[in-house]
């Protein structure tokens, strides 16, 4: 098992682009990701396939349903051997106690985190949809409501990683997308930390991605953010 804390997205369209990208990667230095769109155009087999490379996979797809329907997909993903999957806790209290019921006595138990707010989201976007208050509100609300429903952890920004460090202790995983180390691109992500910043806010991993994907030597991309947090 990796001891690493970084999260590689695996944000492809394709499995062979995936895993042209993986064979470039050390599985005992970085976990992985798949996300909605790479899981629905090459489905379980892309999963199946990083897992038999020696990776932790992260799936990334924020069930959200109905709470039978949670569950069943969440031991559906259990099942296929995924070190950490996640639920969003805008489903509420049941679907959440419900999806860790589902995978808790599995012999592979995964990792089981709640989706906050995506990092995407900025103020406008929050009043938008009709939300009321403060977007760092809201996501301690959420995180506490994972908290009680048994969850690991959650997802959510590097910002609001050191209050909830201290609201839920050293066990409640954070883990962080919007990382961008000091230089890049920031993209569409609108709340970023670099690494750095991130592990030392209370983040428990950090998913990276075009900072390594896009990198002409992904590896060596991994080893200067493995060194700029030591």
């Amino acid at each position: 098992m990796p001891s690493s804390n970084i999260i590689v997205a695996l944000d492809y369209p394709t499995m062979e682009s995936a895993l042209a990208l993986s064979s470039q990667l050390d599985p005992s230095r970085c976990r992985v990701k798949v996300g909605k769109e790479l899981f629905t155009r090459s489905g379980p087999q892309v999963v199946e396939k990083l897992v038999s490379q020696g990776f932790d996979v992260f799936l990334d797809l924020k069930y959200h349903d109905i709470p039978n329907t949670v569950a069943k997909a969440c031991l559906a993903a259990a099942d296929l051997g995924v070190w950490m999957m996640n639920v969003h806790t805008l489903g509420g209290q049941k679907m959440m106690v419900s999806a860790k019921e589902a995978v808790a006595n599995h012999s592979n138990t995964p990792i089981l985190i709640g989706v906050t707010l995506l990092t995407s989201m900025d103020q406008q976007t929050f009043e938008q949809i009709g939300l009321t208050g403060s977007i760092s509100d809201t996501v301690l609300k959420l995180a506490q409501l994972a908290d009680d429903s048994g969850l690991d952890g959650v997802v959510c920004s590097a910002q609001e990683a050191s209050q909830l460090r201290q609201i839920h202790g050293e066990d409640f995983q954070l883990i962080t997308p919007g990382i961008r180390p000091a230089n890049s691109a920031h993209g569409d992500q609108h709340r970023t930390m670099t690494p750095k910043q991130a592990i030392d806010a209370g983040s428990s991993y950090l998913v990276i991605g075009r900072p390594i994907t896009e990198a002409e030597d992904p590896m060596k991309a991994l080893d200067a953010i493995e060194k700029s947090l030591k």
